[in-house]
């Protein structure tokens, strides 16, 4: 099996499954034609995405200047002003 490089800036973190999860995710794996850590990749990201969290320091960027009331596309008379 081919290991992918490691880019320099990748973290890791060791990961316990029970042994039932860890047979399914090889196999899903296998069938899939993708690594584990491609997997792992695109669950976090799907588990990120769930609960609206930016990935990205650019998506973050991006949803606070959301979250300023100035950005709002409402008419100034029907904002908030408190």
């Amino acid at each position: 099996m081919l290991v992918p490089k490691r880019r320099s800036d990748a973290k890791r973190k060791l990961i316990e499954f029970r042994p039932e999860i860890w047979q399914a995710l090889v196999l899903l794996a296998r069938d899939s034609g993708k690594s584990l850590d491609e997997l792992a990749d695109e669950a976090f990201t799907d588990l990120l995405r769930r609960y609206s969290r930016p990935i990205s320091l650019k998506e973050a960027l991006r949803e606070s200047a959301r979250r300023l009331p100035a950005n709002d596309d409402l008419p100034f008379d029907k904002r908030d002003r408190s």
